[in-house]
């Protein structure tokens, strides 16, 4: 099946292509384009302030998008805390992995894009690693390594292993196969990206340690399963569509949904009876 190439998400880059059905949504919310362009110019200067410590390699707006979302809600503050050398082990392996920015030039990092490809579409023959062909996936252009700069390579692990682990519903995700969707749908892969970015900041992941209920409660489930991280990020890109279905969002709504996702997962990180991954409501979601 071959998506409709479309480009959901706001971005800073200019279309080069554009159909006859995304023409005519341009030319029916010209004003509101040229409002979100207004707000986003301000976006990107308050973002470099707040993430110029947080952030490794070239921020992009995905980054950007989410200093906006990223605004810590209520979340209780837990007092100070002893963790576990397990758990300070497991936190560190994976604060690594927060550290590695995407590398183009890299063989394991070009490998591990084109295994995503294969993986979302098995009997598509990948023509290059610029090609057209990504956007069918959801990404802003045709080098899909640009769109890495927000959130590095765990965002394309954490892609590749919802494709591996969870295939029936990474596939319902990408091609948009459950519900009423909108006219104007999300780009997955980049929305995939959006989800990566909103977890690290949710779970307050740069720090020694978290400092509120859901990101001290994670941390014990990581020490539980060392793929916490990863699964949880599959039960959030599920949480995000399901959200975005019952929001009947489209387009200029998409950092609402983003918003209405990490309030929802912060609410069932904070539940008493969660003590593995598997305990979290949403883990259904994964199997529907």
């Amino acid at each position: 099946m071959r998506l409709r190439r479309r480009q959901c998400i706001p971005s800073c880059s200019s279309l080069q292509r554009v159909d006859e059905d995304e023409g005519y949504w341009r030319q029916k919310s010209k004003h509101e384009e040229v409002a979100w362009s207004h707000n986003f110019a301000h976006v990107i200067s308050q973002s470099v302030q707040c993430f110029s410590n947080a952030m490794v390699g070239s921020r992009s707006w995905i980054g950007a998008l989410l200093s906006r979302t990223g605004n810590r809600r209520h979340v209780d503050k837990i007092p100070d805390y002893t963790m576990s050398p397990l758990q300070e082990e497991r936190l560190q392996r994976l604060q690594e992995r927060l550290q590695i920015p995407f590398d183009e030039t890299r063989p394991d990092h070009q490998e591990a894009l084109r295994a995503l490809w294969h993986a979302a579409f098995p009997d598509v023959y990948l023509k290059g690693m610029i090609s057209e062909q990504w956007k069918d996936m959801g990404w802003q252009g045709t080098n899909p390594s640009t769109d890495f700069r927000g959130c590095g390579f765990i965002s394309l692990e954490n892609l590749l292993f919802f494709a591996r682990t969870y295939p029936a519903a990474f596939h319902r995700l990408l091609f948009k196969q459950d519900g009423e969707r909108s006219t104007w749908e999300y780009p997955f892969a980049v929305a995939g990206i959006n989800v990566s970015f909103m977890l690290i900041q949710m779970l307050d992941l740069y720090s020694a340690k978290p400092k509120c209920i859901p990101g001290a409660n994670f941390i014990k489930i990581l020490s539980e399963d060392e793929e916490a991280f990863d699964v949880l990020y599959c039960i959030a890109f599920e949480m995000m569509d399901a959200q975005w279905l019952a929001m009947h969002a489209s387009y200029m709504e998409f950092n609402e949904v983003l918003k209405a996702t990490r309030t929802q997962l912060e609410r069932e990180l904070s539940l008493d009876d969660v003590r593995r991954i598997q305990d979290l409501p949403a883990y259904n979601l994964l199997f529907q």
